[in-house]
C-alpha cells in the first residue's frame, strides 16, 4: 500500500502551528540553521530487507501480523517508511532471501517509491535448501576447499545480483569461528578466509566496495574469524582500497569505545559505514538510541569531524544502514524510531562548535570540552529534524500518523494475519 500525499498534508496541518513556533525558537538560538536542515534533508538511511518482519531469538520467533511475504511487499513497506520520514530512501537486500525474479520490474517498483538499492548482503551462515555442502564448521574459513569454493561462488553470485539492481557494495558477514578450544587452527582459518576474500574481491566491479563486518561472538562463542575491528581492518588492508571495515554498533564487547574505533578507521580511510542498532549487554539489536543515545551522539561527533576533515559528502561517502531485530514491536514503528534517533544524533553533532572544541583540547580544558559536547547533546533538535521531513514531503510526526492512519491494520487486511516475512 501507499500513503496518500493528502493524508500527510492533512496530518501536518494539524501540527504546523506549534511546529513553526518550535523551529523559530531554535533558529533564534542557533547559527546556520538552514545549512543544518539541508544536510538533514540529504541524509538517508538504508533499511535492510530482513528488518521488515518481527525478529526472534535462538528459542523462538513470534511473527507479527501483515508481515511482507515477498520482496515486492518489502519494497512497499520501505516505501511507506520513506513516505512518512523522507529519510529512508534505500533498501539493502539479503541474498538468497530476496532474489528478484525480474530485475527491471523490481527496479521500477523501487523507483516508484523513491528508493535505490544499497549494499547487497551474502549469506554463508545458514545452509539453504538443496545446498550441496554444509557451513556447519564454517564457510570461507572451512578446512575443506570445496566448501570454501561454494561460499566464494555464492558471494560472487550476490555481486552479480547487485550489479543488476544498481548496488555498489557487497557486505560480507561471517559466522565462521569455533565453539571450543582446540577445534580450530587460528592461523590456518585466517589464511583460508583471506584467500577466499581475495577471490571475491577480484570479482568486484571497479566502482564497487567490499564491506567486511566483524562480530565479537555469536554464533561461535570461543572464537570468531572476524571477531573485532582490528581483524576486519587487517583483512581490508591486505585486500586493497575497495575493501573497508563495516561497524555494527552491537558487535562489540560491553563498554567498547566505538567512537575511538570509528575515528581511527576514518583516519586510515578504512571505514565503510554502519549497521545501526543499540545494545544493553551484547549483540541485542535493539532500537537505535533506546539504550545509550549519548554514545550514538559521541560516535556522530567523531564521524562529522572526520568527514569534514577529509572533505567527505556526509550523505553518500559512507554507508548508513539499520540492522535491528524488533522481537516484540511493530517492525515499521521500530524502524521509524530508529531513523529518528539517527537523525537526532546527526543533527546534534552538527551543532558542535569545532573551533571551540579544538581550542579546549589543545589547552587541556577537560571541563570546557565536556561542556561544548553536552551543550550540543542537550539541545532538543527534534523540531529541526521534523522541519527537514516537512520540506522533503514527509510527516511531522511519523509514528503518530502511522497509528492514526491505521497502516498496520490496512496491511493485515491486504496480506492476512498469517503472512510472515521471508528470511530468518
Amino acid at each position: 500500500m501507499q500513503i496518500e500525499t493528502s493524508t500527510i498534508e492533512k496530518h501536518n496541518q494539524q501540527l504546523i502551528k506549534q511546529h513553526n513556533a518550535d523551529v523559530d525558537h531554535l533558529a533564534s538560538r542557533i547559527d546556520g540553521v538552514e545549512l543544518l536542515i539541508s544536510k538533514l534533508v540529504a541524509f538517508q538511511i538504508a533499511v535492510p530487507s530482513w528488518a521488515l518482519g518481527t525478529g526472534g531469538t535462538r528459542f523462538g520467533r513470534f511473527s507479527g501480523l501483515g508481515e511482507p511475504g515477498s520482496l515486492e511487499q518489502k519494497i512497499a513497506d520501505v516505501g511507506l517508511l520513506h513516505a512518512l520520514n523522507q529519510s529512508s530512501g534505500a533498501i539493502s537486500l539479503h541474498i538468497p532471501w530476496d532474489i528478484p525474479s525480474d530485475y527491471n520490474k523490481i527496479k521500477q517498483l523501487a523507483s516508484s517509491h523513491g528508493l535505490r538499492f544499497d549494499a547487497v548482503n551474502s549469506n554463508t551462515f545458514q545452509d539453504q535448501p538443496g545446498q550441496a555442502l554444509s557451513y556447519k564448521y564454517g564457510s570461507l574459513q572451512h578446512v575443506d576447499k570445496a566448501v570454501r569454493k561454494q561460499a566464494i561462488g555464492h558471494n560472487i553470485e550476490v555481486i552479480k545480483h547487485g550489479e543488476q539492481l544498481g548496488s555498489k557494495a557487497l557486505t560480507v558477514w561471517l559466522s565462521d569461528g569455533s565453539c571450543f578450544p582446540g577445534q580450530l587452527n587460528f592461523k590456518k582459518a585466517f589464511k583460508n578466509t583471506l584467500e577466499s576474500l581475495e577471490e571475491i574481491y577480484a570479482a568486484l566491479p571497479d566502482d564497487w566496495k567490499m564491506f567486511i563486518e566483524y562480530k565479537a561472538f555469536e554464533p561461535n562463542f570461543y572464537s570468531m574469524t572476524v571477531g573485532d575491528w582490528g581483524q576486519s581492518y587487517l583483512y581490508a588492508s591486505k585486500l586493497g582500497a575497495k575493501a573497508k571495515t563495516l561497524v555494527d554498533l552491537g558487535h562489540h564487547l560491553p563498554n567498547a569505545n566505538i567512537e575511538q574505533i570509528v575515528s581511527i578507521l576514518m583516519m586510515e580511510n578504512k571505514l565503510a559505514g554502519f549497521h545501526f542498532n543499540d545494545s544493553k549487554y551484547g549483540d541485542d539489536d535493539l532500537t537505535v538510541g533506546s539504550i545509550n543515545p549519548y554514545q550514538l551522539f559521541l560516535i556522530f561527533n567523531e564521524l562529522v569531524a572526520g568527514m569534514d576533515e577529509l572533505k567527505m559528502d556526509h550523505a553518500n561517502d559512507l554507508g548508513w544502514m539499520i540492522d535491528a531485530s524488533h522481537n516484540v514491536k511493530d517492525p515499521l514503528e521500530d524502524l521509524i524510531q530508529s531513523i529518528e534517533a539517527i537523525m537526532i544524533a546527526y543533527a546534534q553533532s552538527l551543532l558542535i562548535n569545532r573551533t571551540q572544541l579544538e581550542h579546549a583540547q589543545i589547552n587541556n580544558d577537560v571541563t570546557g570540552a565536556q561542556e561544548i559536547l553536552q551543550q550540543a547533546y542537550r539541545t532538543d533538535v527534534r523540531p529541526l529534524v521534523a522541519e527537514a521531513r516537512l520540506r522533503a514531503g514527509g510527516a511531522l510526526n511519523p509514528i503518530q500518523l502511522f497509528r492514526q492512519a491505521g497502516i498496520r491494520n490496512k496491511l493485515i487486511t491486504q496480506r492476512g494475519s498469517a503472512s510472515k516475512a521471508t528470511g530468518l
